[in-house]
């Protein structure tokens, strides 16, 4: 339902006193600040209908409401006066050797949460899934090292059990197959194409083929990392901290990553500033959890996200900005090294 002009005014005044005090808001209190000329009937009335909505929630032991999940998207959304903040401060502390990409990833994580006093996460960039060269070593009977060059110059290496004892000769051959017709593709396109050619090869250098692709594939998958700083910020959040059951989903959260790594993955093909509210979607496991992100950059193509993890009560109109300049800045820190 579209929310009238009254009603805005309304939902934004509480929304605003809330995130700045933590009590849930009266009518009394919101005739005051909203600046509307209403009757403390008509205020209430328009509350109900907000709290009917889904927008607010009246807590058991207050007479006042607080937003719901629901009440901070339309917020975010649409009643939001974004703020600035000191480019020139940010920038500062970004300045960093550009031979030290892993630093400037760690100075950015601890820049974001420096600025808002929550938890600062960088993805580190995702590494290309394609490979310039592979090589098998045999290393004893049924045991190969696989050993995969991405078009970086990195190395990866992986150790592949076979059933079958490969000769050096069927190695050399196997590498020198994979090499001529696929380097420079990715795993998932080699994937694909071998599943026609290997018709025409041995059943035992398809396998090994086979193998070779699902190892480097995963090899390079398990390089994707991120970087957090500033999680004992969230413990003196009371939002957060209130209970054992949160605390622990929280740090259960920082310790696997996995749901923050694919809540940044998400966020990265949008595009711009994402703001993830808790309630509204799977990848963030509690409703007083909110998480601000924006990709970043290196040479003009998304690499990675970064962002800011923090109770569902932010100042998102400081947050924003601050990660939305951090993603820009750290874009232009990694385009120079």
């Amino acid at each position: 339902m579209q929310l009238d002009h009254r009603a805005q005014t309304l939902l934004k005044a509480l929304v605003e006193r809330y995130i700045a005090d933590g009590q849930p808001v009266g009518s009394r209190a919101l005739s005051k600040i909203s600046g509307l000329d209403l009757s403390p009937a008509t205020i209430r009335n328009i509350m109900a209908d907000l709290e009917e909505m889904g927008y607010v929630a009246s807590p058991h032991t207050s007479a006042g409401r607080i937003p719901t999940p629901r009440g901070y998207r339309i917020f975010v959304d649409t009643l939001l006066t974004v703020g600035s903040i000191d480019e020139n401060a940010v920038q500062a502390g970004m300045r960093l050797p550009a031979h030290q990409p892993q630093k400037v990833l760690a100075n950015a994580a601890q820049m974001l949460s420096s600025l808002s006093q929550f938890a600062g996460v960088v993805q580190s960039p995702r590494r290309e899934s394609a490979f310039q060269q592979i090589e098998f070593l045999r290393l004893s009977e049924k045991r190969i090292l696989l050993v995969i060059v991405d078009p970086r110059g990195d190395v990866q290496n992986r150790l592949l059990l076979t059933d079958v004892d490969y000769s050096p000769a069927q190695l050399t051959q196997s590498a020198n197959y994979l090499n001529q017709h696929f380097a420079g593709l990715s795993f998932d396109e080699v994937r694909g194409r071998l599943t026609g050619e290997l018709r025409q090869l041995r059943d035992d250098m398809g396998r090994l083929m086979q193998a070779a692709v699902e190892a480097g594939s995963e090899a390079l998958a398990e390089t994707d990392d991120m970087v957090i700083a500033g999680e004992r910020n969230l413990l003196s959040v009371s939002d957060l901290s209130s209970n054992m059951s949160s605390l622990r989903q929280l740090f259960e959260m920082f310790e696997q990553k996995t749901g923050l790594m694919q809540l940044l993955d998400v966020s990265s093909k949008a595009g711009g500033v994402q703001i993830f509210i808790g309630g509204e979607s799977k990848l963030v496991p509690m409703d007083e959890m909110s998480v601000v992100t924006a990709p970043y950059e290196v040479n003009g193509k998304i690499v990675g996200t970064l962002g800011v993890i923090g109770p569902t009560r932010m100042a998102y109109e400081r947050v924003i900005p601050i990660v939305d300049i951090t993603a820009k800045l750290l874009s232009n820190a990694l385009s120079q090294s």
